[in-house]
């Protein structure tokens, strides 16, 4: 239960603080804050932001310290963000919990989420990066040995990477070195792999009132024979061109028969979205699976995306958890409804 949020110089605010109940309607024009809050809220319980990459972003324009803390059930949590003129140079992300500072490993997970919003057709449709990000944002919350592989194998892979520009650039390879950094890409990214594959099956086994849908598990496998087999080809690259940082995912559907086809291409837009809505609501099924527990149901202006049977299947979902909708028009929400959540209205 996220009770409270403070914001300080993150992105549009200055100094704010809203209280949540456990159904929140936010309402506002566009422009006027309602993504930077939920974009706050997410940034709480994966320890980034889901719309940069660049932490300075989430700066308000020109500030060099910026500040978002909440309240999630008895726990503190903090994230503190500068664009390094307070640090001899550098940029970092602080994370905090109760007061004390934490790695993001030990602070990713406290609060539990899951995000819907139009961005999120770009899952299906853009690059596989995108789809990486989804199978890590969904793995990072609820399993903390993923935390662990996926940063060891992140830095791992850097590594690797700077010893391959080098023997492109030298002519010559230090296998020594190559060796120490092969196993340790290797042993994490093969749990990377295992994690996103157990996801996936998940995905695949459980049952879909939505959306009739397929994933297709794209997996680079990452060995000691893949990276012997790929090693001429790395030093003329410069990169690792085998591992789960290679990894994509299709989602595949059937029209009315046994063919399945990919979304991506074939997909009208109106099945994208339902096929996103699906994954949503699955996400929302393994977290509490995983944890015995509901994450709590982020909407961020959905209703534009949506037409009014799904509009509906998803205010069902309301009262499960703690769900947090943010919207240009309250008319969206049955007066019914209306009545059992707390309103906080946003002007432009």
């Amino acid at each position: 239960m996220l009770k409270s949020i403070s914001l300080h110089n993150f992105r549009s605010y200055e100094k704010k603080e809203f209280s949540f109940e456990e159904s929140t309607l936010i309402v506002g024009p566009n422009t006027s804050g309602k993504s930077n809050l939920v974009e706050a809220i997410y940034l709480l319980s994966i320890g980034k932001s889901f719309r940069t990459d660049k932490d300075t972003q989430m700066l308000k324009y020109d500030e060099e310290v910026g500040r978002v803390k909440g309240r999630v059930n008895q726990e503190e949590l903090e994230v503190l963000l500068t664009n390094g003129q307070v640090n001899g140079g550098s940029q970092y992300k602080k994370f905090l919990v109760n007061g004390v500072s934490k790695r993001r490993v030990d602070f990713a997970g406290k609060l539990l989420t899951v995000l819907f919003s139009p961005q999120d057709l770009e899952i299906i449709i853009e690059s596989p990066s995108l789809r990486r990000n989804f199978l890590d944002e969904v793995l990072e919350q609820v399993d903390r040995n993923y935390r662990i592989a996926s940063i060891a194998y992140t830095k791992s892979l850097r590594q690797r990477n700077a010893l391959l520009e080098l023997a492109q650039e030298t002519g010559q390879r230090n296998e020594k070195q190559f060796e120490y950094w092969d196993n340790l890409v290797i042993e994490n990214g093969n749990i990377v792999t295992y994690k996103r594959e157990e996801f996936i099956n998940f995905l695949n086994s459980a049952a879909k009132d939505i959306f009739d849908l397929v994933v297709e598990y794209d997996k680079s496998t990452i060995s000691k024979e893949r990276l012997s087999q790929y090693e001429r080809e790395e030093v003329a690259a410069g990169v690792t061109l085998v591992g789960p940082h290679r990894d994509d995912f299709s989602v595949l559907m059937f029209n009315g028969g046994k063919t399945a086809h990919d979304v991506k291409f074939y997909g009208s837009r109106g099945q994208q979205r339902l096929a996103i809505l699906q994954l949503k609501m699955l996400e929302l099924l393994f977290i509490e699976k995983a944890l015995g527990e509901r994450p709590l149901f982020l909407l961020d202006d959905i209703f534009s995306e949506l037409d009014e049977g799904h509009i509906q299947l998803i205010l069902e979902e309301i009262g499960k958890q703690q769900t947090i909708i943010t919207t240009t028009h309250e008319e969206f929400i049955p007066k019914k409804l209306l009545k059992s959540m707390k309103i906080i209205s946003f002007e432009k």
